[in-house]
């Protein structure tokens, strides 16, 4: 951070007080990272909405293997984008519950239109399509 501003905020005292109680349940040590992730997490939310950056999600789905076709409707969809799924894993939960871990990377609407298909698959019992950045435009 060889580059860096000095910016001054104001905030209602209620506000920065709840915000000090927050940053503090997280481990944050001072104010100016936990703003800094802040508004990483906002430019990242800004890949999303444009669609056009490249981009990655985390997709977990947990189901049970035993409903009606429900593996082979997931590895096929897989297969049928297999461009943007980096990597797979694959876990025994129990007797029934399997818990699949995909890593997607590509441009942000194929992979969110991919995560959103998996995760509506009928018969996944939970899931989670988790966006991130790739951190190339991040400082």
């Amino acid at each position: 951070m060889a580059n860096l501003a000095r910016f001054g905020i104001s905030l209602d005292s209620d506000l920065l007080e709840q915000f000090d109680k927050l940053i503090g349940k997280k481990g944050y040590t001072n104010r100016s990272e936990a703003l800094r992730d802040l508004i990483r997490d906002q430019l990242v939310a800004e890949e999303w909405r444009t669609g056009n950056e490249e981009a990655v999600a985390v997709v977990t789905l947990v189901y049970d293997h035993h409903q009606l076709d429900l593996p082979k409707r997931l590895t096929d969809a897989q297969h049928d984008h297999h461009g943007l799924v980096n990597s797979s894993l694959h876990v025994h939960l129990d007797r029934h519950s399997c818990l699949e871990v995909l890593i997607l990377r590509g441009r942000a609407a194929k992979i969110k239109a991919l995560g959103e298909k998996l995760a509506s698959t009928r018969g996944v019992k939970h899931a989670k399509v988790t966006h991130t950045t790739t951190a190339r435009t991040l400082r």
